[in-house]
């Protein structure tokens, strides 16, 4: 598989709140539309996927606008962390997104692991209360019972996609950055 030679790329299926300096690979799915915060910052929530499931991307700014569906990202030093109860994906200030290809790669909608999942919202609630650490060996998904922000909507069961798979990318020669990814909530107001 062309994506072998990257160093620790883990799947969609292992991320959980609170992973740090994250790298995957995975495959734009769809762009969300654009929301404005406070400050002026532009913010995106992205679908994206691998083989084991999808997951929704959070970008800030302009680097949302330089995405495209069907891009095929290598995403390095992002981070997962909890998004109004959503298990989301976070570029990071010092992640960077590379494109490594186009439209050709398996990937699978389902699970989509930034919808609820009762027993680890039981778990968290019982965690802050007591502050004892999460013990769960298995990947999981979070929601809050409010209203869902996009893409934490359910996929139809049993639904998903398989796009045929191009063993010819190149995983490093042909990458082109589309960002040094910050944070901008993490700067300093002034």
């Amino acid at each position: 598989m062309a994506y072998a030679s990257i160093e620790n790329v883990c799947l969609l299926k292992d991320l959980k709140h609170g992973l740090k300096n994250v790298n995957v690979v995975f495959i734009v799915l769809e762009i969300g539309r654009v929301t404005k915060t406070k400050d002026g910052h532009e913010v995106r929530s992205c679908m994206v996927a691998d083989r084991t499931g999808s997951i929704t991307l959070c970008v800030w700014d302009e680097v949302g606008g330089l995405l495209q569906p069907g891009d095929i990202i290598r995403l390095s030093r992002g981070y997962a962390s909890l998004f109004k109860g959503c298990l989301t994906l976070y570029i990071g200030r010092t992640g960077e997104l590379h494109k490594v290809g186009e439209f050709c790669m398996v990937f699978s909608e389902v699970p989509n692991f930034s919808e609820p999942n009762p027993e680890v919202l039981a778990q968290i609630s019982q965690n802050n209360q007591g502050n004892k650490p999460v013990t769960s060996g298995s990947p999981t998904s979070l929601s809050s019972s409010g209203s869902l922000p996009l893409f934490c909507e359910s996929v139809a069961a049993g639904a998903h996609r398989l796009n045929h798979i191009h063993d010819n990318l190149s995983s490093g020669s042909n990458c082109s950055k589309i960002c040094n990814g910050r944070d901008p909530r993490r700067a300093l107001k002034r």
